[in-house]
């Protein structure tokens, strides 16, 4: 008799969710993990990125201990971090962060640091972190309060989400372009798969 897997995701991100969805993936619990994703004095971003989808993912498994139906799930947390060199761009919550944020990346190269946290059933924590290059355009000002206007920066890492209108910016990508909008589903999945996730289990019905 098989064992019925569960995922639970830790994250409330819609995109974190559709990703994986893309994939065949369901997750069975979306429980967002609210942690202080404040940089450290000096961090680097990429250690930044790790640190922080770590924190999710403990954050979650405490929320479950006391929950029997959840308690030998697979969880996977994740969290991405926009960086122009050492400097760590926010999340853009208000507008002055997200003209900030696309003046900034404006003409110049910037990278897409995503890590990746699963928390085994059997207790294992496994993590990867990715990393994408990517080149903006110059943006002149009034494609950029054009940008603002339309509200798809809020809350995205670096003021804009590439899946939208921000993607008539990019000159450039190298790497993965999943990363780039909030979870890396090569390595997601590679990484379910390795730990005995049962990603593939419903691709037969996907089309039904």
């Amino acid at each position: 008799m098989s064992i019925l897997q569960k995922l639970v995701l830790a994250s409330g991100s819609p995109r974190r969710i559709e990703l994986l969805q893309q994939a065949g993936i369901e997750p069975d619990r979306v429980l967002p993990a609210d942690v202080d994703e404040t940089p450290l004095r000096a961090e680097h971003p990429r250690s930044l990125a790790k640190r922080l989808c770590k924190d999710k993912a403990e954050k979650a498994l405490t929320s479950l201990k006391s929950e029997e139906d959840y308690a030998p799930a697979f969880i996977l947390a994740a969290d991405t971090v926009v960086a122009v060199g050492r400097r760590i761009l926010p999340k853009a919550e208000t507008i002055d962060d997200a003209v900030n944020c696309l003046g900034l990346l404006s003409g110049r190269s910037h990278r897409v640091y995503s890590g990746i946290c699963l928390i085994t059933p059997g207790g294992k924590l496994r993590q990867r972190l990715v990393e994408t290059r990517v080149r903006f355009k110059r943006l002149p000002r009034e494609e950029i309060d054009a940008y603002v206007a339309s509200g798809e920066w809020r809350g995205k890492a670096g003021g804009y989400a590439v899946q939208g209108l921000a993607g008539s910016f990019v000159v450039k990508l190298v790497g993965s372009y999943t990363n780039v909008v909030g979870l890396p589903l090569y390595e997601s999945v590679a990484l379910l798969s390795g730990e005995g996730f049962k990603a593939h289990q419903h691709w037969h019905a996907a089309r039904s």
